[in-house]
C-alpha cells in the first residue's frame, strides 16, 4: 500500500530533496506551502500542494488528511535576531502542528533538529546521552532545544510516534542560504581560519545522507521515541571543508595564519555587542554561532544511528562536495 507523507518546509533545501526521494519510492507527497513560494520542483514531483503556513490551523488540518508520515523540516534558521522571532516559528507553530497530529493515526513524525542543540564547547565523540544546556548562544539553537523538548513531550503524553534527528551542517545542491553566504564571504576575503583549523572537526552531512536517514527513521519501528546524531561519519577538518570549496570554485584563499581561538572569542563578543547597541538587523561578521561552527571541535558519535536505524552514509564528503560544487558552478 502506498505511503502518504506530509513535508513541512518542502520548498526549502532539505524538504525539496526529501520530496524527490519520497516520490522516487512511489509515495504520495503532500506539502504545506506559502502562496508566494516557488513550487516548481514539487509540481514536478506531482506533490499535492496545500496553500498556507504553519500558523494556519485550517491549512494544517487539510494537509494532514490521509497522511501516515510527517517530515517536519520547516524552521527559522540563522545566528542573529530576537529569540521571540525564532520561537514563534520553531516552537509555537510546531505546537500547532503537533496538536493537529494528535487526531491523525500517524505511523511516524520525523522532526529535524540540529547538532547545534549541544553546548558551545569542544566535542569529542559526544553522543545522545549528553544533557542539553538550558540556555544557548542564539535564538536558533535556543529554540531548537525547546522544540525537541516539545516534540518529546507529545511522545510521552500522547504517544505520538516521534523521532528526532540531529544533523550537523547540511550541504548539497540547491542550498540557497548557508553555502551561498559562505561562498560570498570567501570571495570577499571575509573568512579566516580559526585556531587549529586542520585538527578541529567539522560536523557536516551531505543532504543525500540526511534524506536517507530520515526515510529510515520513518520506517524503523525501533526509532520511535528516539533521538539520533547524524553526520557523514568521517573526520573532516575545518580547513579541509573550506579548502575543498576554495579549490572547487577557484576562490581566493584566506590568510594562512589562523586567528587564535581566544582572540576570535573576544572579537565575536565585541562585534555582537556593537551590533546590538546599534540594533542592527544583520549579524556582525563574526558571531558566537559562526565561531562555534568554524572554531570548535565538533565531533559527534553516530553509532546509535548506525545500530538502531541501520544508517550507513552512502556519500563520502568528497563525493557529496563534488555534487554540491558542480551544482554551484552551473547555477551561480
Amino acid at each position: 500500500m502506498t505511503t502518504t507523507c506530509l513535508i513541512t518546509g518542502a520548498t526549502g533545501f532539505v524538504g525539496g530533496h526529501l520530496a524527490e526521494a519520497c516520490t522516487s519510492r512511489g509515495w504520495n507527497v503532500r506539502a504545506l506551502v506559502r502562496p508566494s513560494s516557488d513550487t516548481g520542483l514539487l509540481e514536478r514531483c506531482n506533490a499535492t500542494l496545500i496553500r498556507g503556513d504553519m500558523s494556519d490551523a485550517a491549512a494544517i488540518a487539510a494537509a494532514l488528511q490521509g497522511v501516515e508520515v510527517v517530515f517536519h523540516c520547516a524552521a527559522k534558521v540563522g545566528d542573529w535576531g530576537p529569540v521571540e522571532e525564532y520561537r514563534a516559528v520553531n516552537v509555537e507553530a510546531l505546537r500547532g502542528l503537533l496538536d493537529a497530529c494528535r487526531n491523525v493515526p500517524l505511523r511516524r513524525f520525523v522532526h529535524l533538529s540540529s547538532l547545534g542543540v549541544y553546548a558551545a564547547r569542544h566535542h569529542y565523540g559526544t553522543d545522545e546521552n549528553e544533557p542539553l544546556p538550558a540556555h544557548h548562544i542564539d535564538g536558533y539553537t535556543q529554540t531548537k532545544v525547546e522544540a525537541e523538548q516539545l516534540v518529546m513531550s507529545y511522545y510521552r503524553q500522547y504517544q505520538l510516534p516521534v523521532v528526532v534527528l540531529r544533523p550537523g551542517f547540511i550541504y548539497g545542491p540547491r542550498d540557497r542560504t548557508l553555502m551561498p553566504k559562505l561562498i560570498e564571504n570567501l570571495q570577499r576575503r571575509k573568512v579566516r581560519y580559526i585556531g587549529q583549523a586542520d585538527k578541529r572537526a567539522m560536523n557536516c552531512i551531505y543532504v543525500g545522507n540526511l534524506v536517507e536517514a530520515a526515510l529510515l527513521a520513518a520506517e524503523k519501528p525501533e526509532a520511535v521515541g528516539q533521538t539520533f546524531n547524524l553526520t557523514d561519519g568521517e573526520f573532516v577538518s575545518k580547513r579541509r571543508f573550506l579548502d575543498t570549496i576554495i579549490a572547487g570554485l577557484d576562490l581566493p584563499r584566506p590568510k594562512p595564519v589562523p586567528v587564535p581561538l581566544w582572540a576570535a572569542r573576544l572579537m565575536a563578543w565585541w562585534m555582537e555587542r556593537q551590533a546590538r547597541k546599534k540594533n542592527s538587523p544583520k549579524p556582525p561578521r563574526l558571531t558566537q554561532g559562526r565561531l562555534k561552527l568554524f572554531g570548535l571541535n565538533l565531533d559527534f558519535s553516530i553509532e546509535k544511528a548506525k545500530k538502531q536505524l541501520g544508517y550507513r552514509p552512502r556519500w563520502s564528503f568528497d563525493e557529496g562536495m563534488r555534487e554540491t560544487l558542480a551544482w554551484y558552478k552551473q547555477n551561480a
